[in-house]
């Protein structure tokens, strides 16, 4: 029983990395931060390299090292669709610096405008629905 919790309270959150910041484009990135949190605490970090260019096996490979949040910057509709049906939760077209996300992820406050993509508006995919329109695009 006390191992069953345990599996609960720890969560596994990944983010792509390049100079120390959020890499702008997962589906190229070569590494991955992975911070392992407890009860709201980092508990562990670590890089991981993310070699694979195949998209099937870079979100294997995501699912493989036990992810559960994949923070990131620009992510590719195929990609991101992938990581969701592998259980991995994602929140797209955030930027920064690395430590700086995590931190704000961690203490549960919500990203301000300095935090989002240029030319996302704030608005990621929501305001995208599957029929066509292209990012960036916004309702008129």
């Amino acid at each position: 029983m006390a191992r069953l919790l345990h599996i609960i309270l720890v969560m596994k959150v990944a983010i792509p990395i390049w100079a120390g910041r959020v890499s702008p484009v997962l589906d190229v990135a070569r590494r991955l931060v992975v911070a392992e949190l407890e009860a709201g605490n980092e508990i562990s970090r670590k890089e991981e390299p993310v070699d694979e260019t195949d998209l099937f096996r870079r979100a294997q490979r995501i699912r493989e090292l036990g992810v559960h949040l994949l923070i990131c910057g620009a992510v590719s509709r195929p990609l991101e669709d992938m990581l969701r049906a592998n259980g991995v939760q994602v929140i797209p077209w955030i930027c920064g610096p690395v430590d700086d996300v995590l931190e704000l992820f961690i203490s549960g406050q919500p990203f301000s405008p300095n935090y989002l993509m240029p030319g996302c508006c704030g608005r990621g995919r929501r305001g995208r629905g599957r029929g066509g329109r292209r990012r960036g695009w916004q309702n008129r």
